[in-house]
């Protein structure tokens, strides 16, 4: 039995995500048992009722049948739990199973009455279905929606950017250097880019070095400005960047003229070998957006930076990525063998790939700018990106075709993925990482948020900030 509710869970998964994971973690115990056993007598004597009725002579039954089942329907549209039932209910629910019980032993077309009970199940299972689809559009709903603490959040920074602009110092010499560390956020989100940095900074050797530029859109501009200007991380210089002003105008109407974050896309499919649901997988993919391809125009006096996903957080010092030689390759990357781009083929059409390679996640990213500037990295992209428009998901599509035979594969131990779908992560690899992705669905900034995993990227947020606590953003 045990084997049969996972092999449930996993085509639950397939068919719905990360929501049926979240929804089994948060279930309930069993309540208003009395209000489920009418329910379960209705449905019987529903059923036995049509061919009770047929014999002439269980006129008596017949009459009672549905005397007691217009009875139960009348309460049961009045109560919905337990509480709400009326004082004679067991009286009722046993009256209604003797009836039952006199109906089973009358003589009758089996057929009849399984047909009957097939009609009512069909409808049952329909309306459990709908209500499944509607639960899991509203949790994508929940998902993809700033929580109210985060956009108060947003919202004070922005008003406080405009009463005081007293501190609003740059480093611009900092910001250009090609000798420091550059590590770029793509982001929108106040809190996530800022467990990034705090958690980046916390476990440098030496913060001296390091640059961080924080690139956003001009909604959020300001909110960032003014929170990263108001506080410190250690001797890391954070640069705030409006990225609209750098969106090139000259390209078609194929190009968006926003920012846009990374893509995750979700692969569910059965093992290779093994075509059973128990042997299914289903892992979000998270890849380069139109936005990154602006990174050699947005930096050009930059050779190297190190892109980071605001849904990470990092545990160990990160320094020794700017000695990695990475040959001609021009992007270091996890790659993720489990999902080959055969396996995917659904999102890369009629397009040729190698479709033994290895898919390839953002989330910790090391690129030599000046080598994609030398291969004409960006070109190659937006020019796929026109041909691949017409597709779902051409973002992901096109970057994946851009950097086939270019990704330079970083050891698995600098980044565990999973932390944002996976419940099944162990402690020990948890601690053993470099850097925690919380990718999936479940960030860790959501109340739908995987609470095991949230320790982890809570502890970089400063819980006695009067912005946090004046929003309420509990961390």
């Amino acid at each position: 039995m045990k084997g049969g509710i996972n092999e449930g869970l996993r085509l639950c998964e397939l068919q719905y995500g990360s929501y049926c994971i979240w929804h089994e973690e948060n279930r309930e115990d069993m309540k208003d048992s009395m209000v489920k056993k009418l329910k379960d007598q209705l449905f019987v004597a529903r059923a036995y009722y049509p061919s009770v009725a047929k014999i002439p002579a269980q006129n008596t039954l017949t009459r009672d049948l549905k005397q007691n089942i217009q009875e139960l329907e009348r309460v049961l549209s009045e109560s919905t739990t337990d509480a709400d039932l009326p004082p004679e209910i067991q009286k009722k629910s046993e009256k209604m199973e003797a009836t039952i019980a006199k109906s089973k032993s009358v003589t009758m077309d089996c057929h009849n009455v399984d047909k009957k009970l097939r009609q009512i199940f069909d409808l049952t299972e329909d309306e459990a279905n709908f209500h499944m689809k509607q639960s899991a559009f509203l949790y994508q709903l929940a998902v993809q929606t700033m929580p109210k603490s985060q956009h108060c959040l947003s919202m004070r920074l922005t008003v406080e950017y405009f009463r005081d602009d007293s501190f609003d110092q740059e480093l611009p010499v900092k910001y250009s250097d090609p000798t420091l560390q550059h590590y770029v956020i793509f982001s929108t989100n106040v809190i996530a880019s800022t467990v990034v940095i705090n958690s980046t900074v916390m476990h440098a050797r030496d913060s001296m070095n390091q640059v961080f530029h924080v690139l956003t859109n001009g909604q959020n501009y300001y909110a960032m400005k003014h929170w990263f200007l108001g506080n410190t991380f250690k001797d890391a210089v954070v640069e705030v960047l409006n990225i609209d002003p750098f969106i090139p105008d000259y390209y078609d109407k194929t190009t968006p003229s926003h920012l846009n974050l990374p893509t995750e896309f979700r692969v569910s499919f059965h093992g290779i070998n093994n075509a059973s649901a128990m042997h299914s997988r289903t892992q979000y993919i998270s890849i380069f957006s139109h936005s990154h391809y602006l990174l050699p125009e947005i930096f050009k006096n930059l050779e190297k930076v190190v892109v980071l996903d605001d849904d990470i957080v990092v545990q160990q010092d990160l320094s020794t990525l700017w000695s990695l030689n990475m040959g001609q390759k021009v992007m270091g990357a996890i790659q993720i063998c489990s999902v080959r781009l055969g396996q995917v083929r659904s999102y890369l059409g009629e397009s040729s790939f190698q479709k033994n390679s290895c898919t390839w996640m953002s989330g910790l990213n090391v690129i030599d700018l000046a080598r994609w500037r030398k291969l004409g990295i960006s070109e190659t992209y937006w020019k796929l990106v026109k041909e691949q428009v017409s597709k779902e998901g051409s973002a992901a599509l096109a970057s994946l075709l851009t950097f086939q035979d270019l990704i330079y594969a970083l050891d698995n131990d600098w980044v565990l993925s999973g932390l944002g779908h996976d419940y099944g992560l162990s402690t020990q690899s948890i601690k053993k990482a470099a850097v925690l992705h919380y990718n999936g669905n479940m960030k860790p900034w959501l109340e739908l948020g995987i609470p095991k995993y949230k320790v982890y990227w809570r502890k970089f947020l400063n819980p006695e900030n009067q912005f946090l606590n004046e929003c309420n953003v509990n961390p």
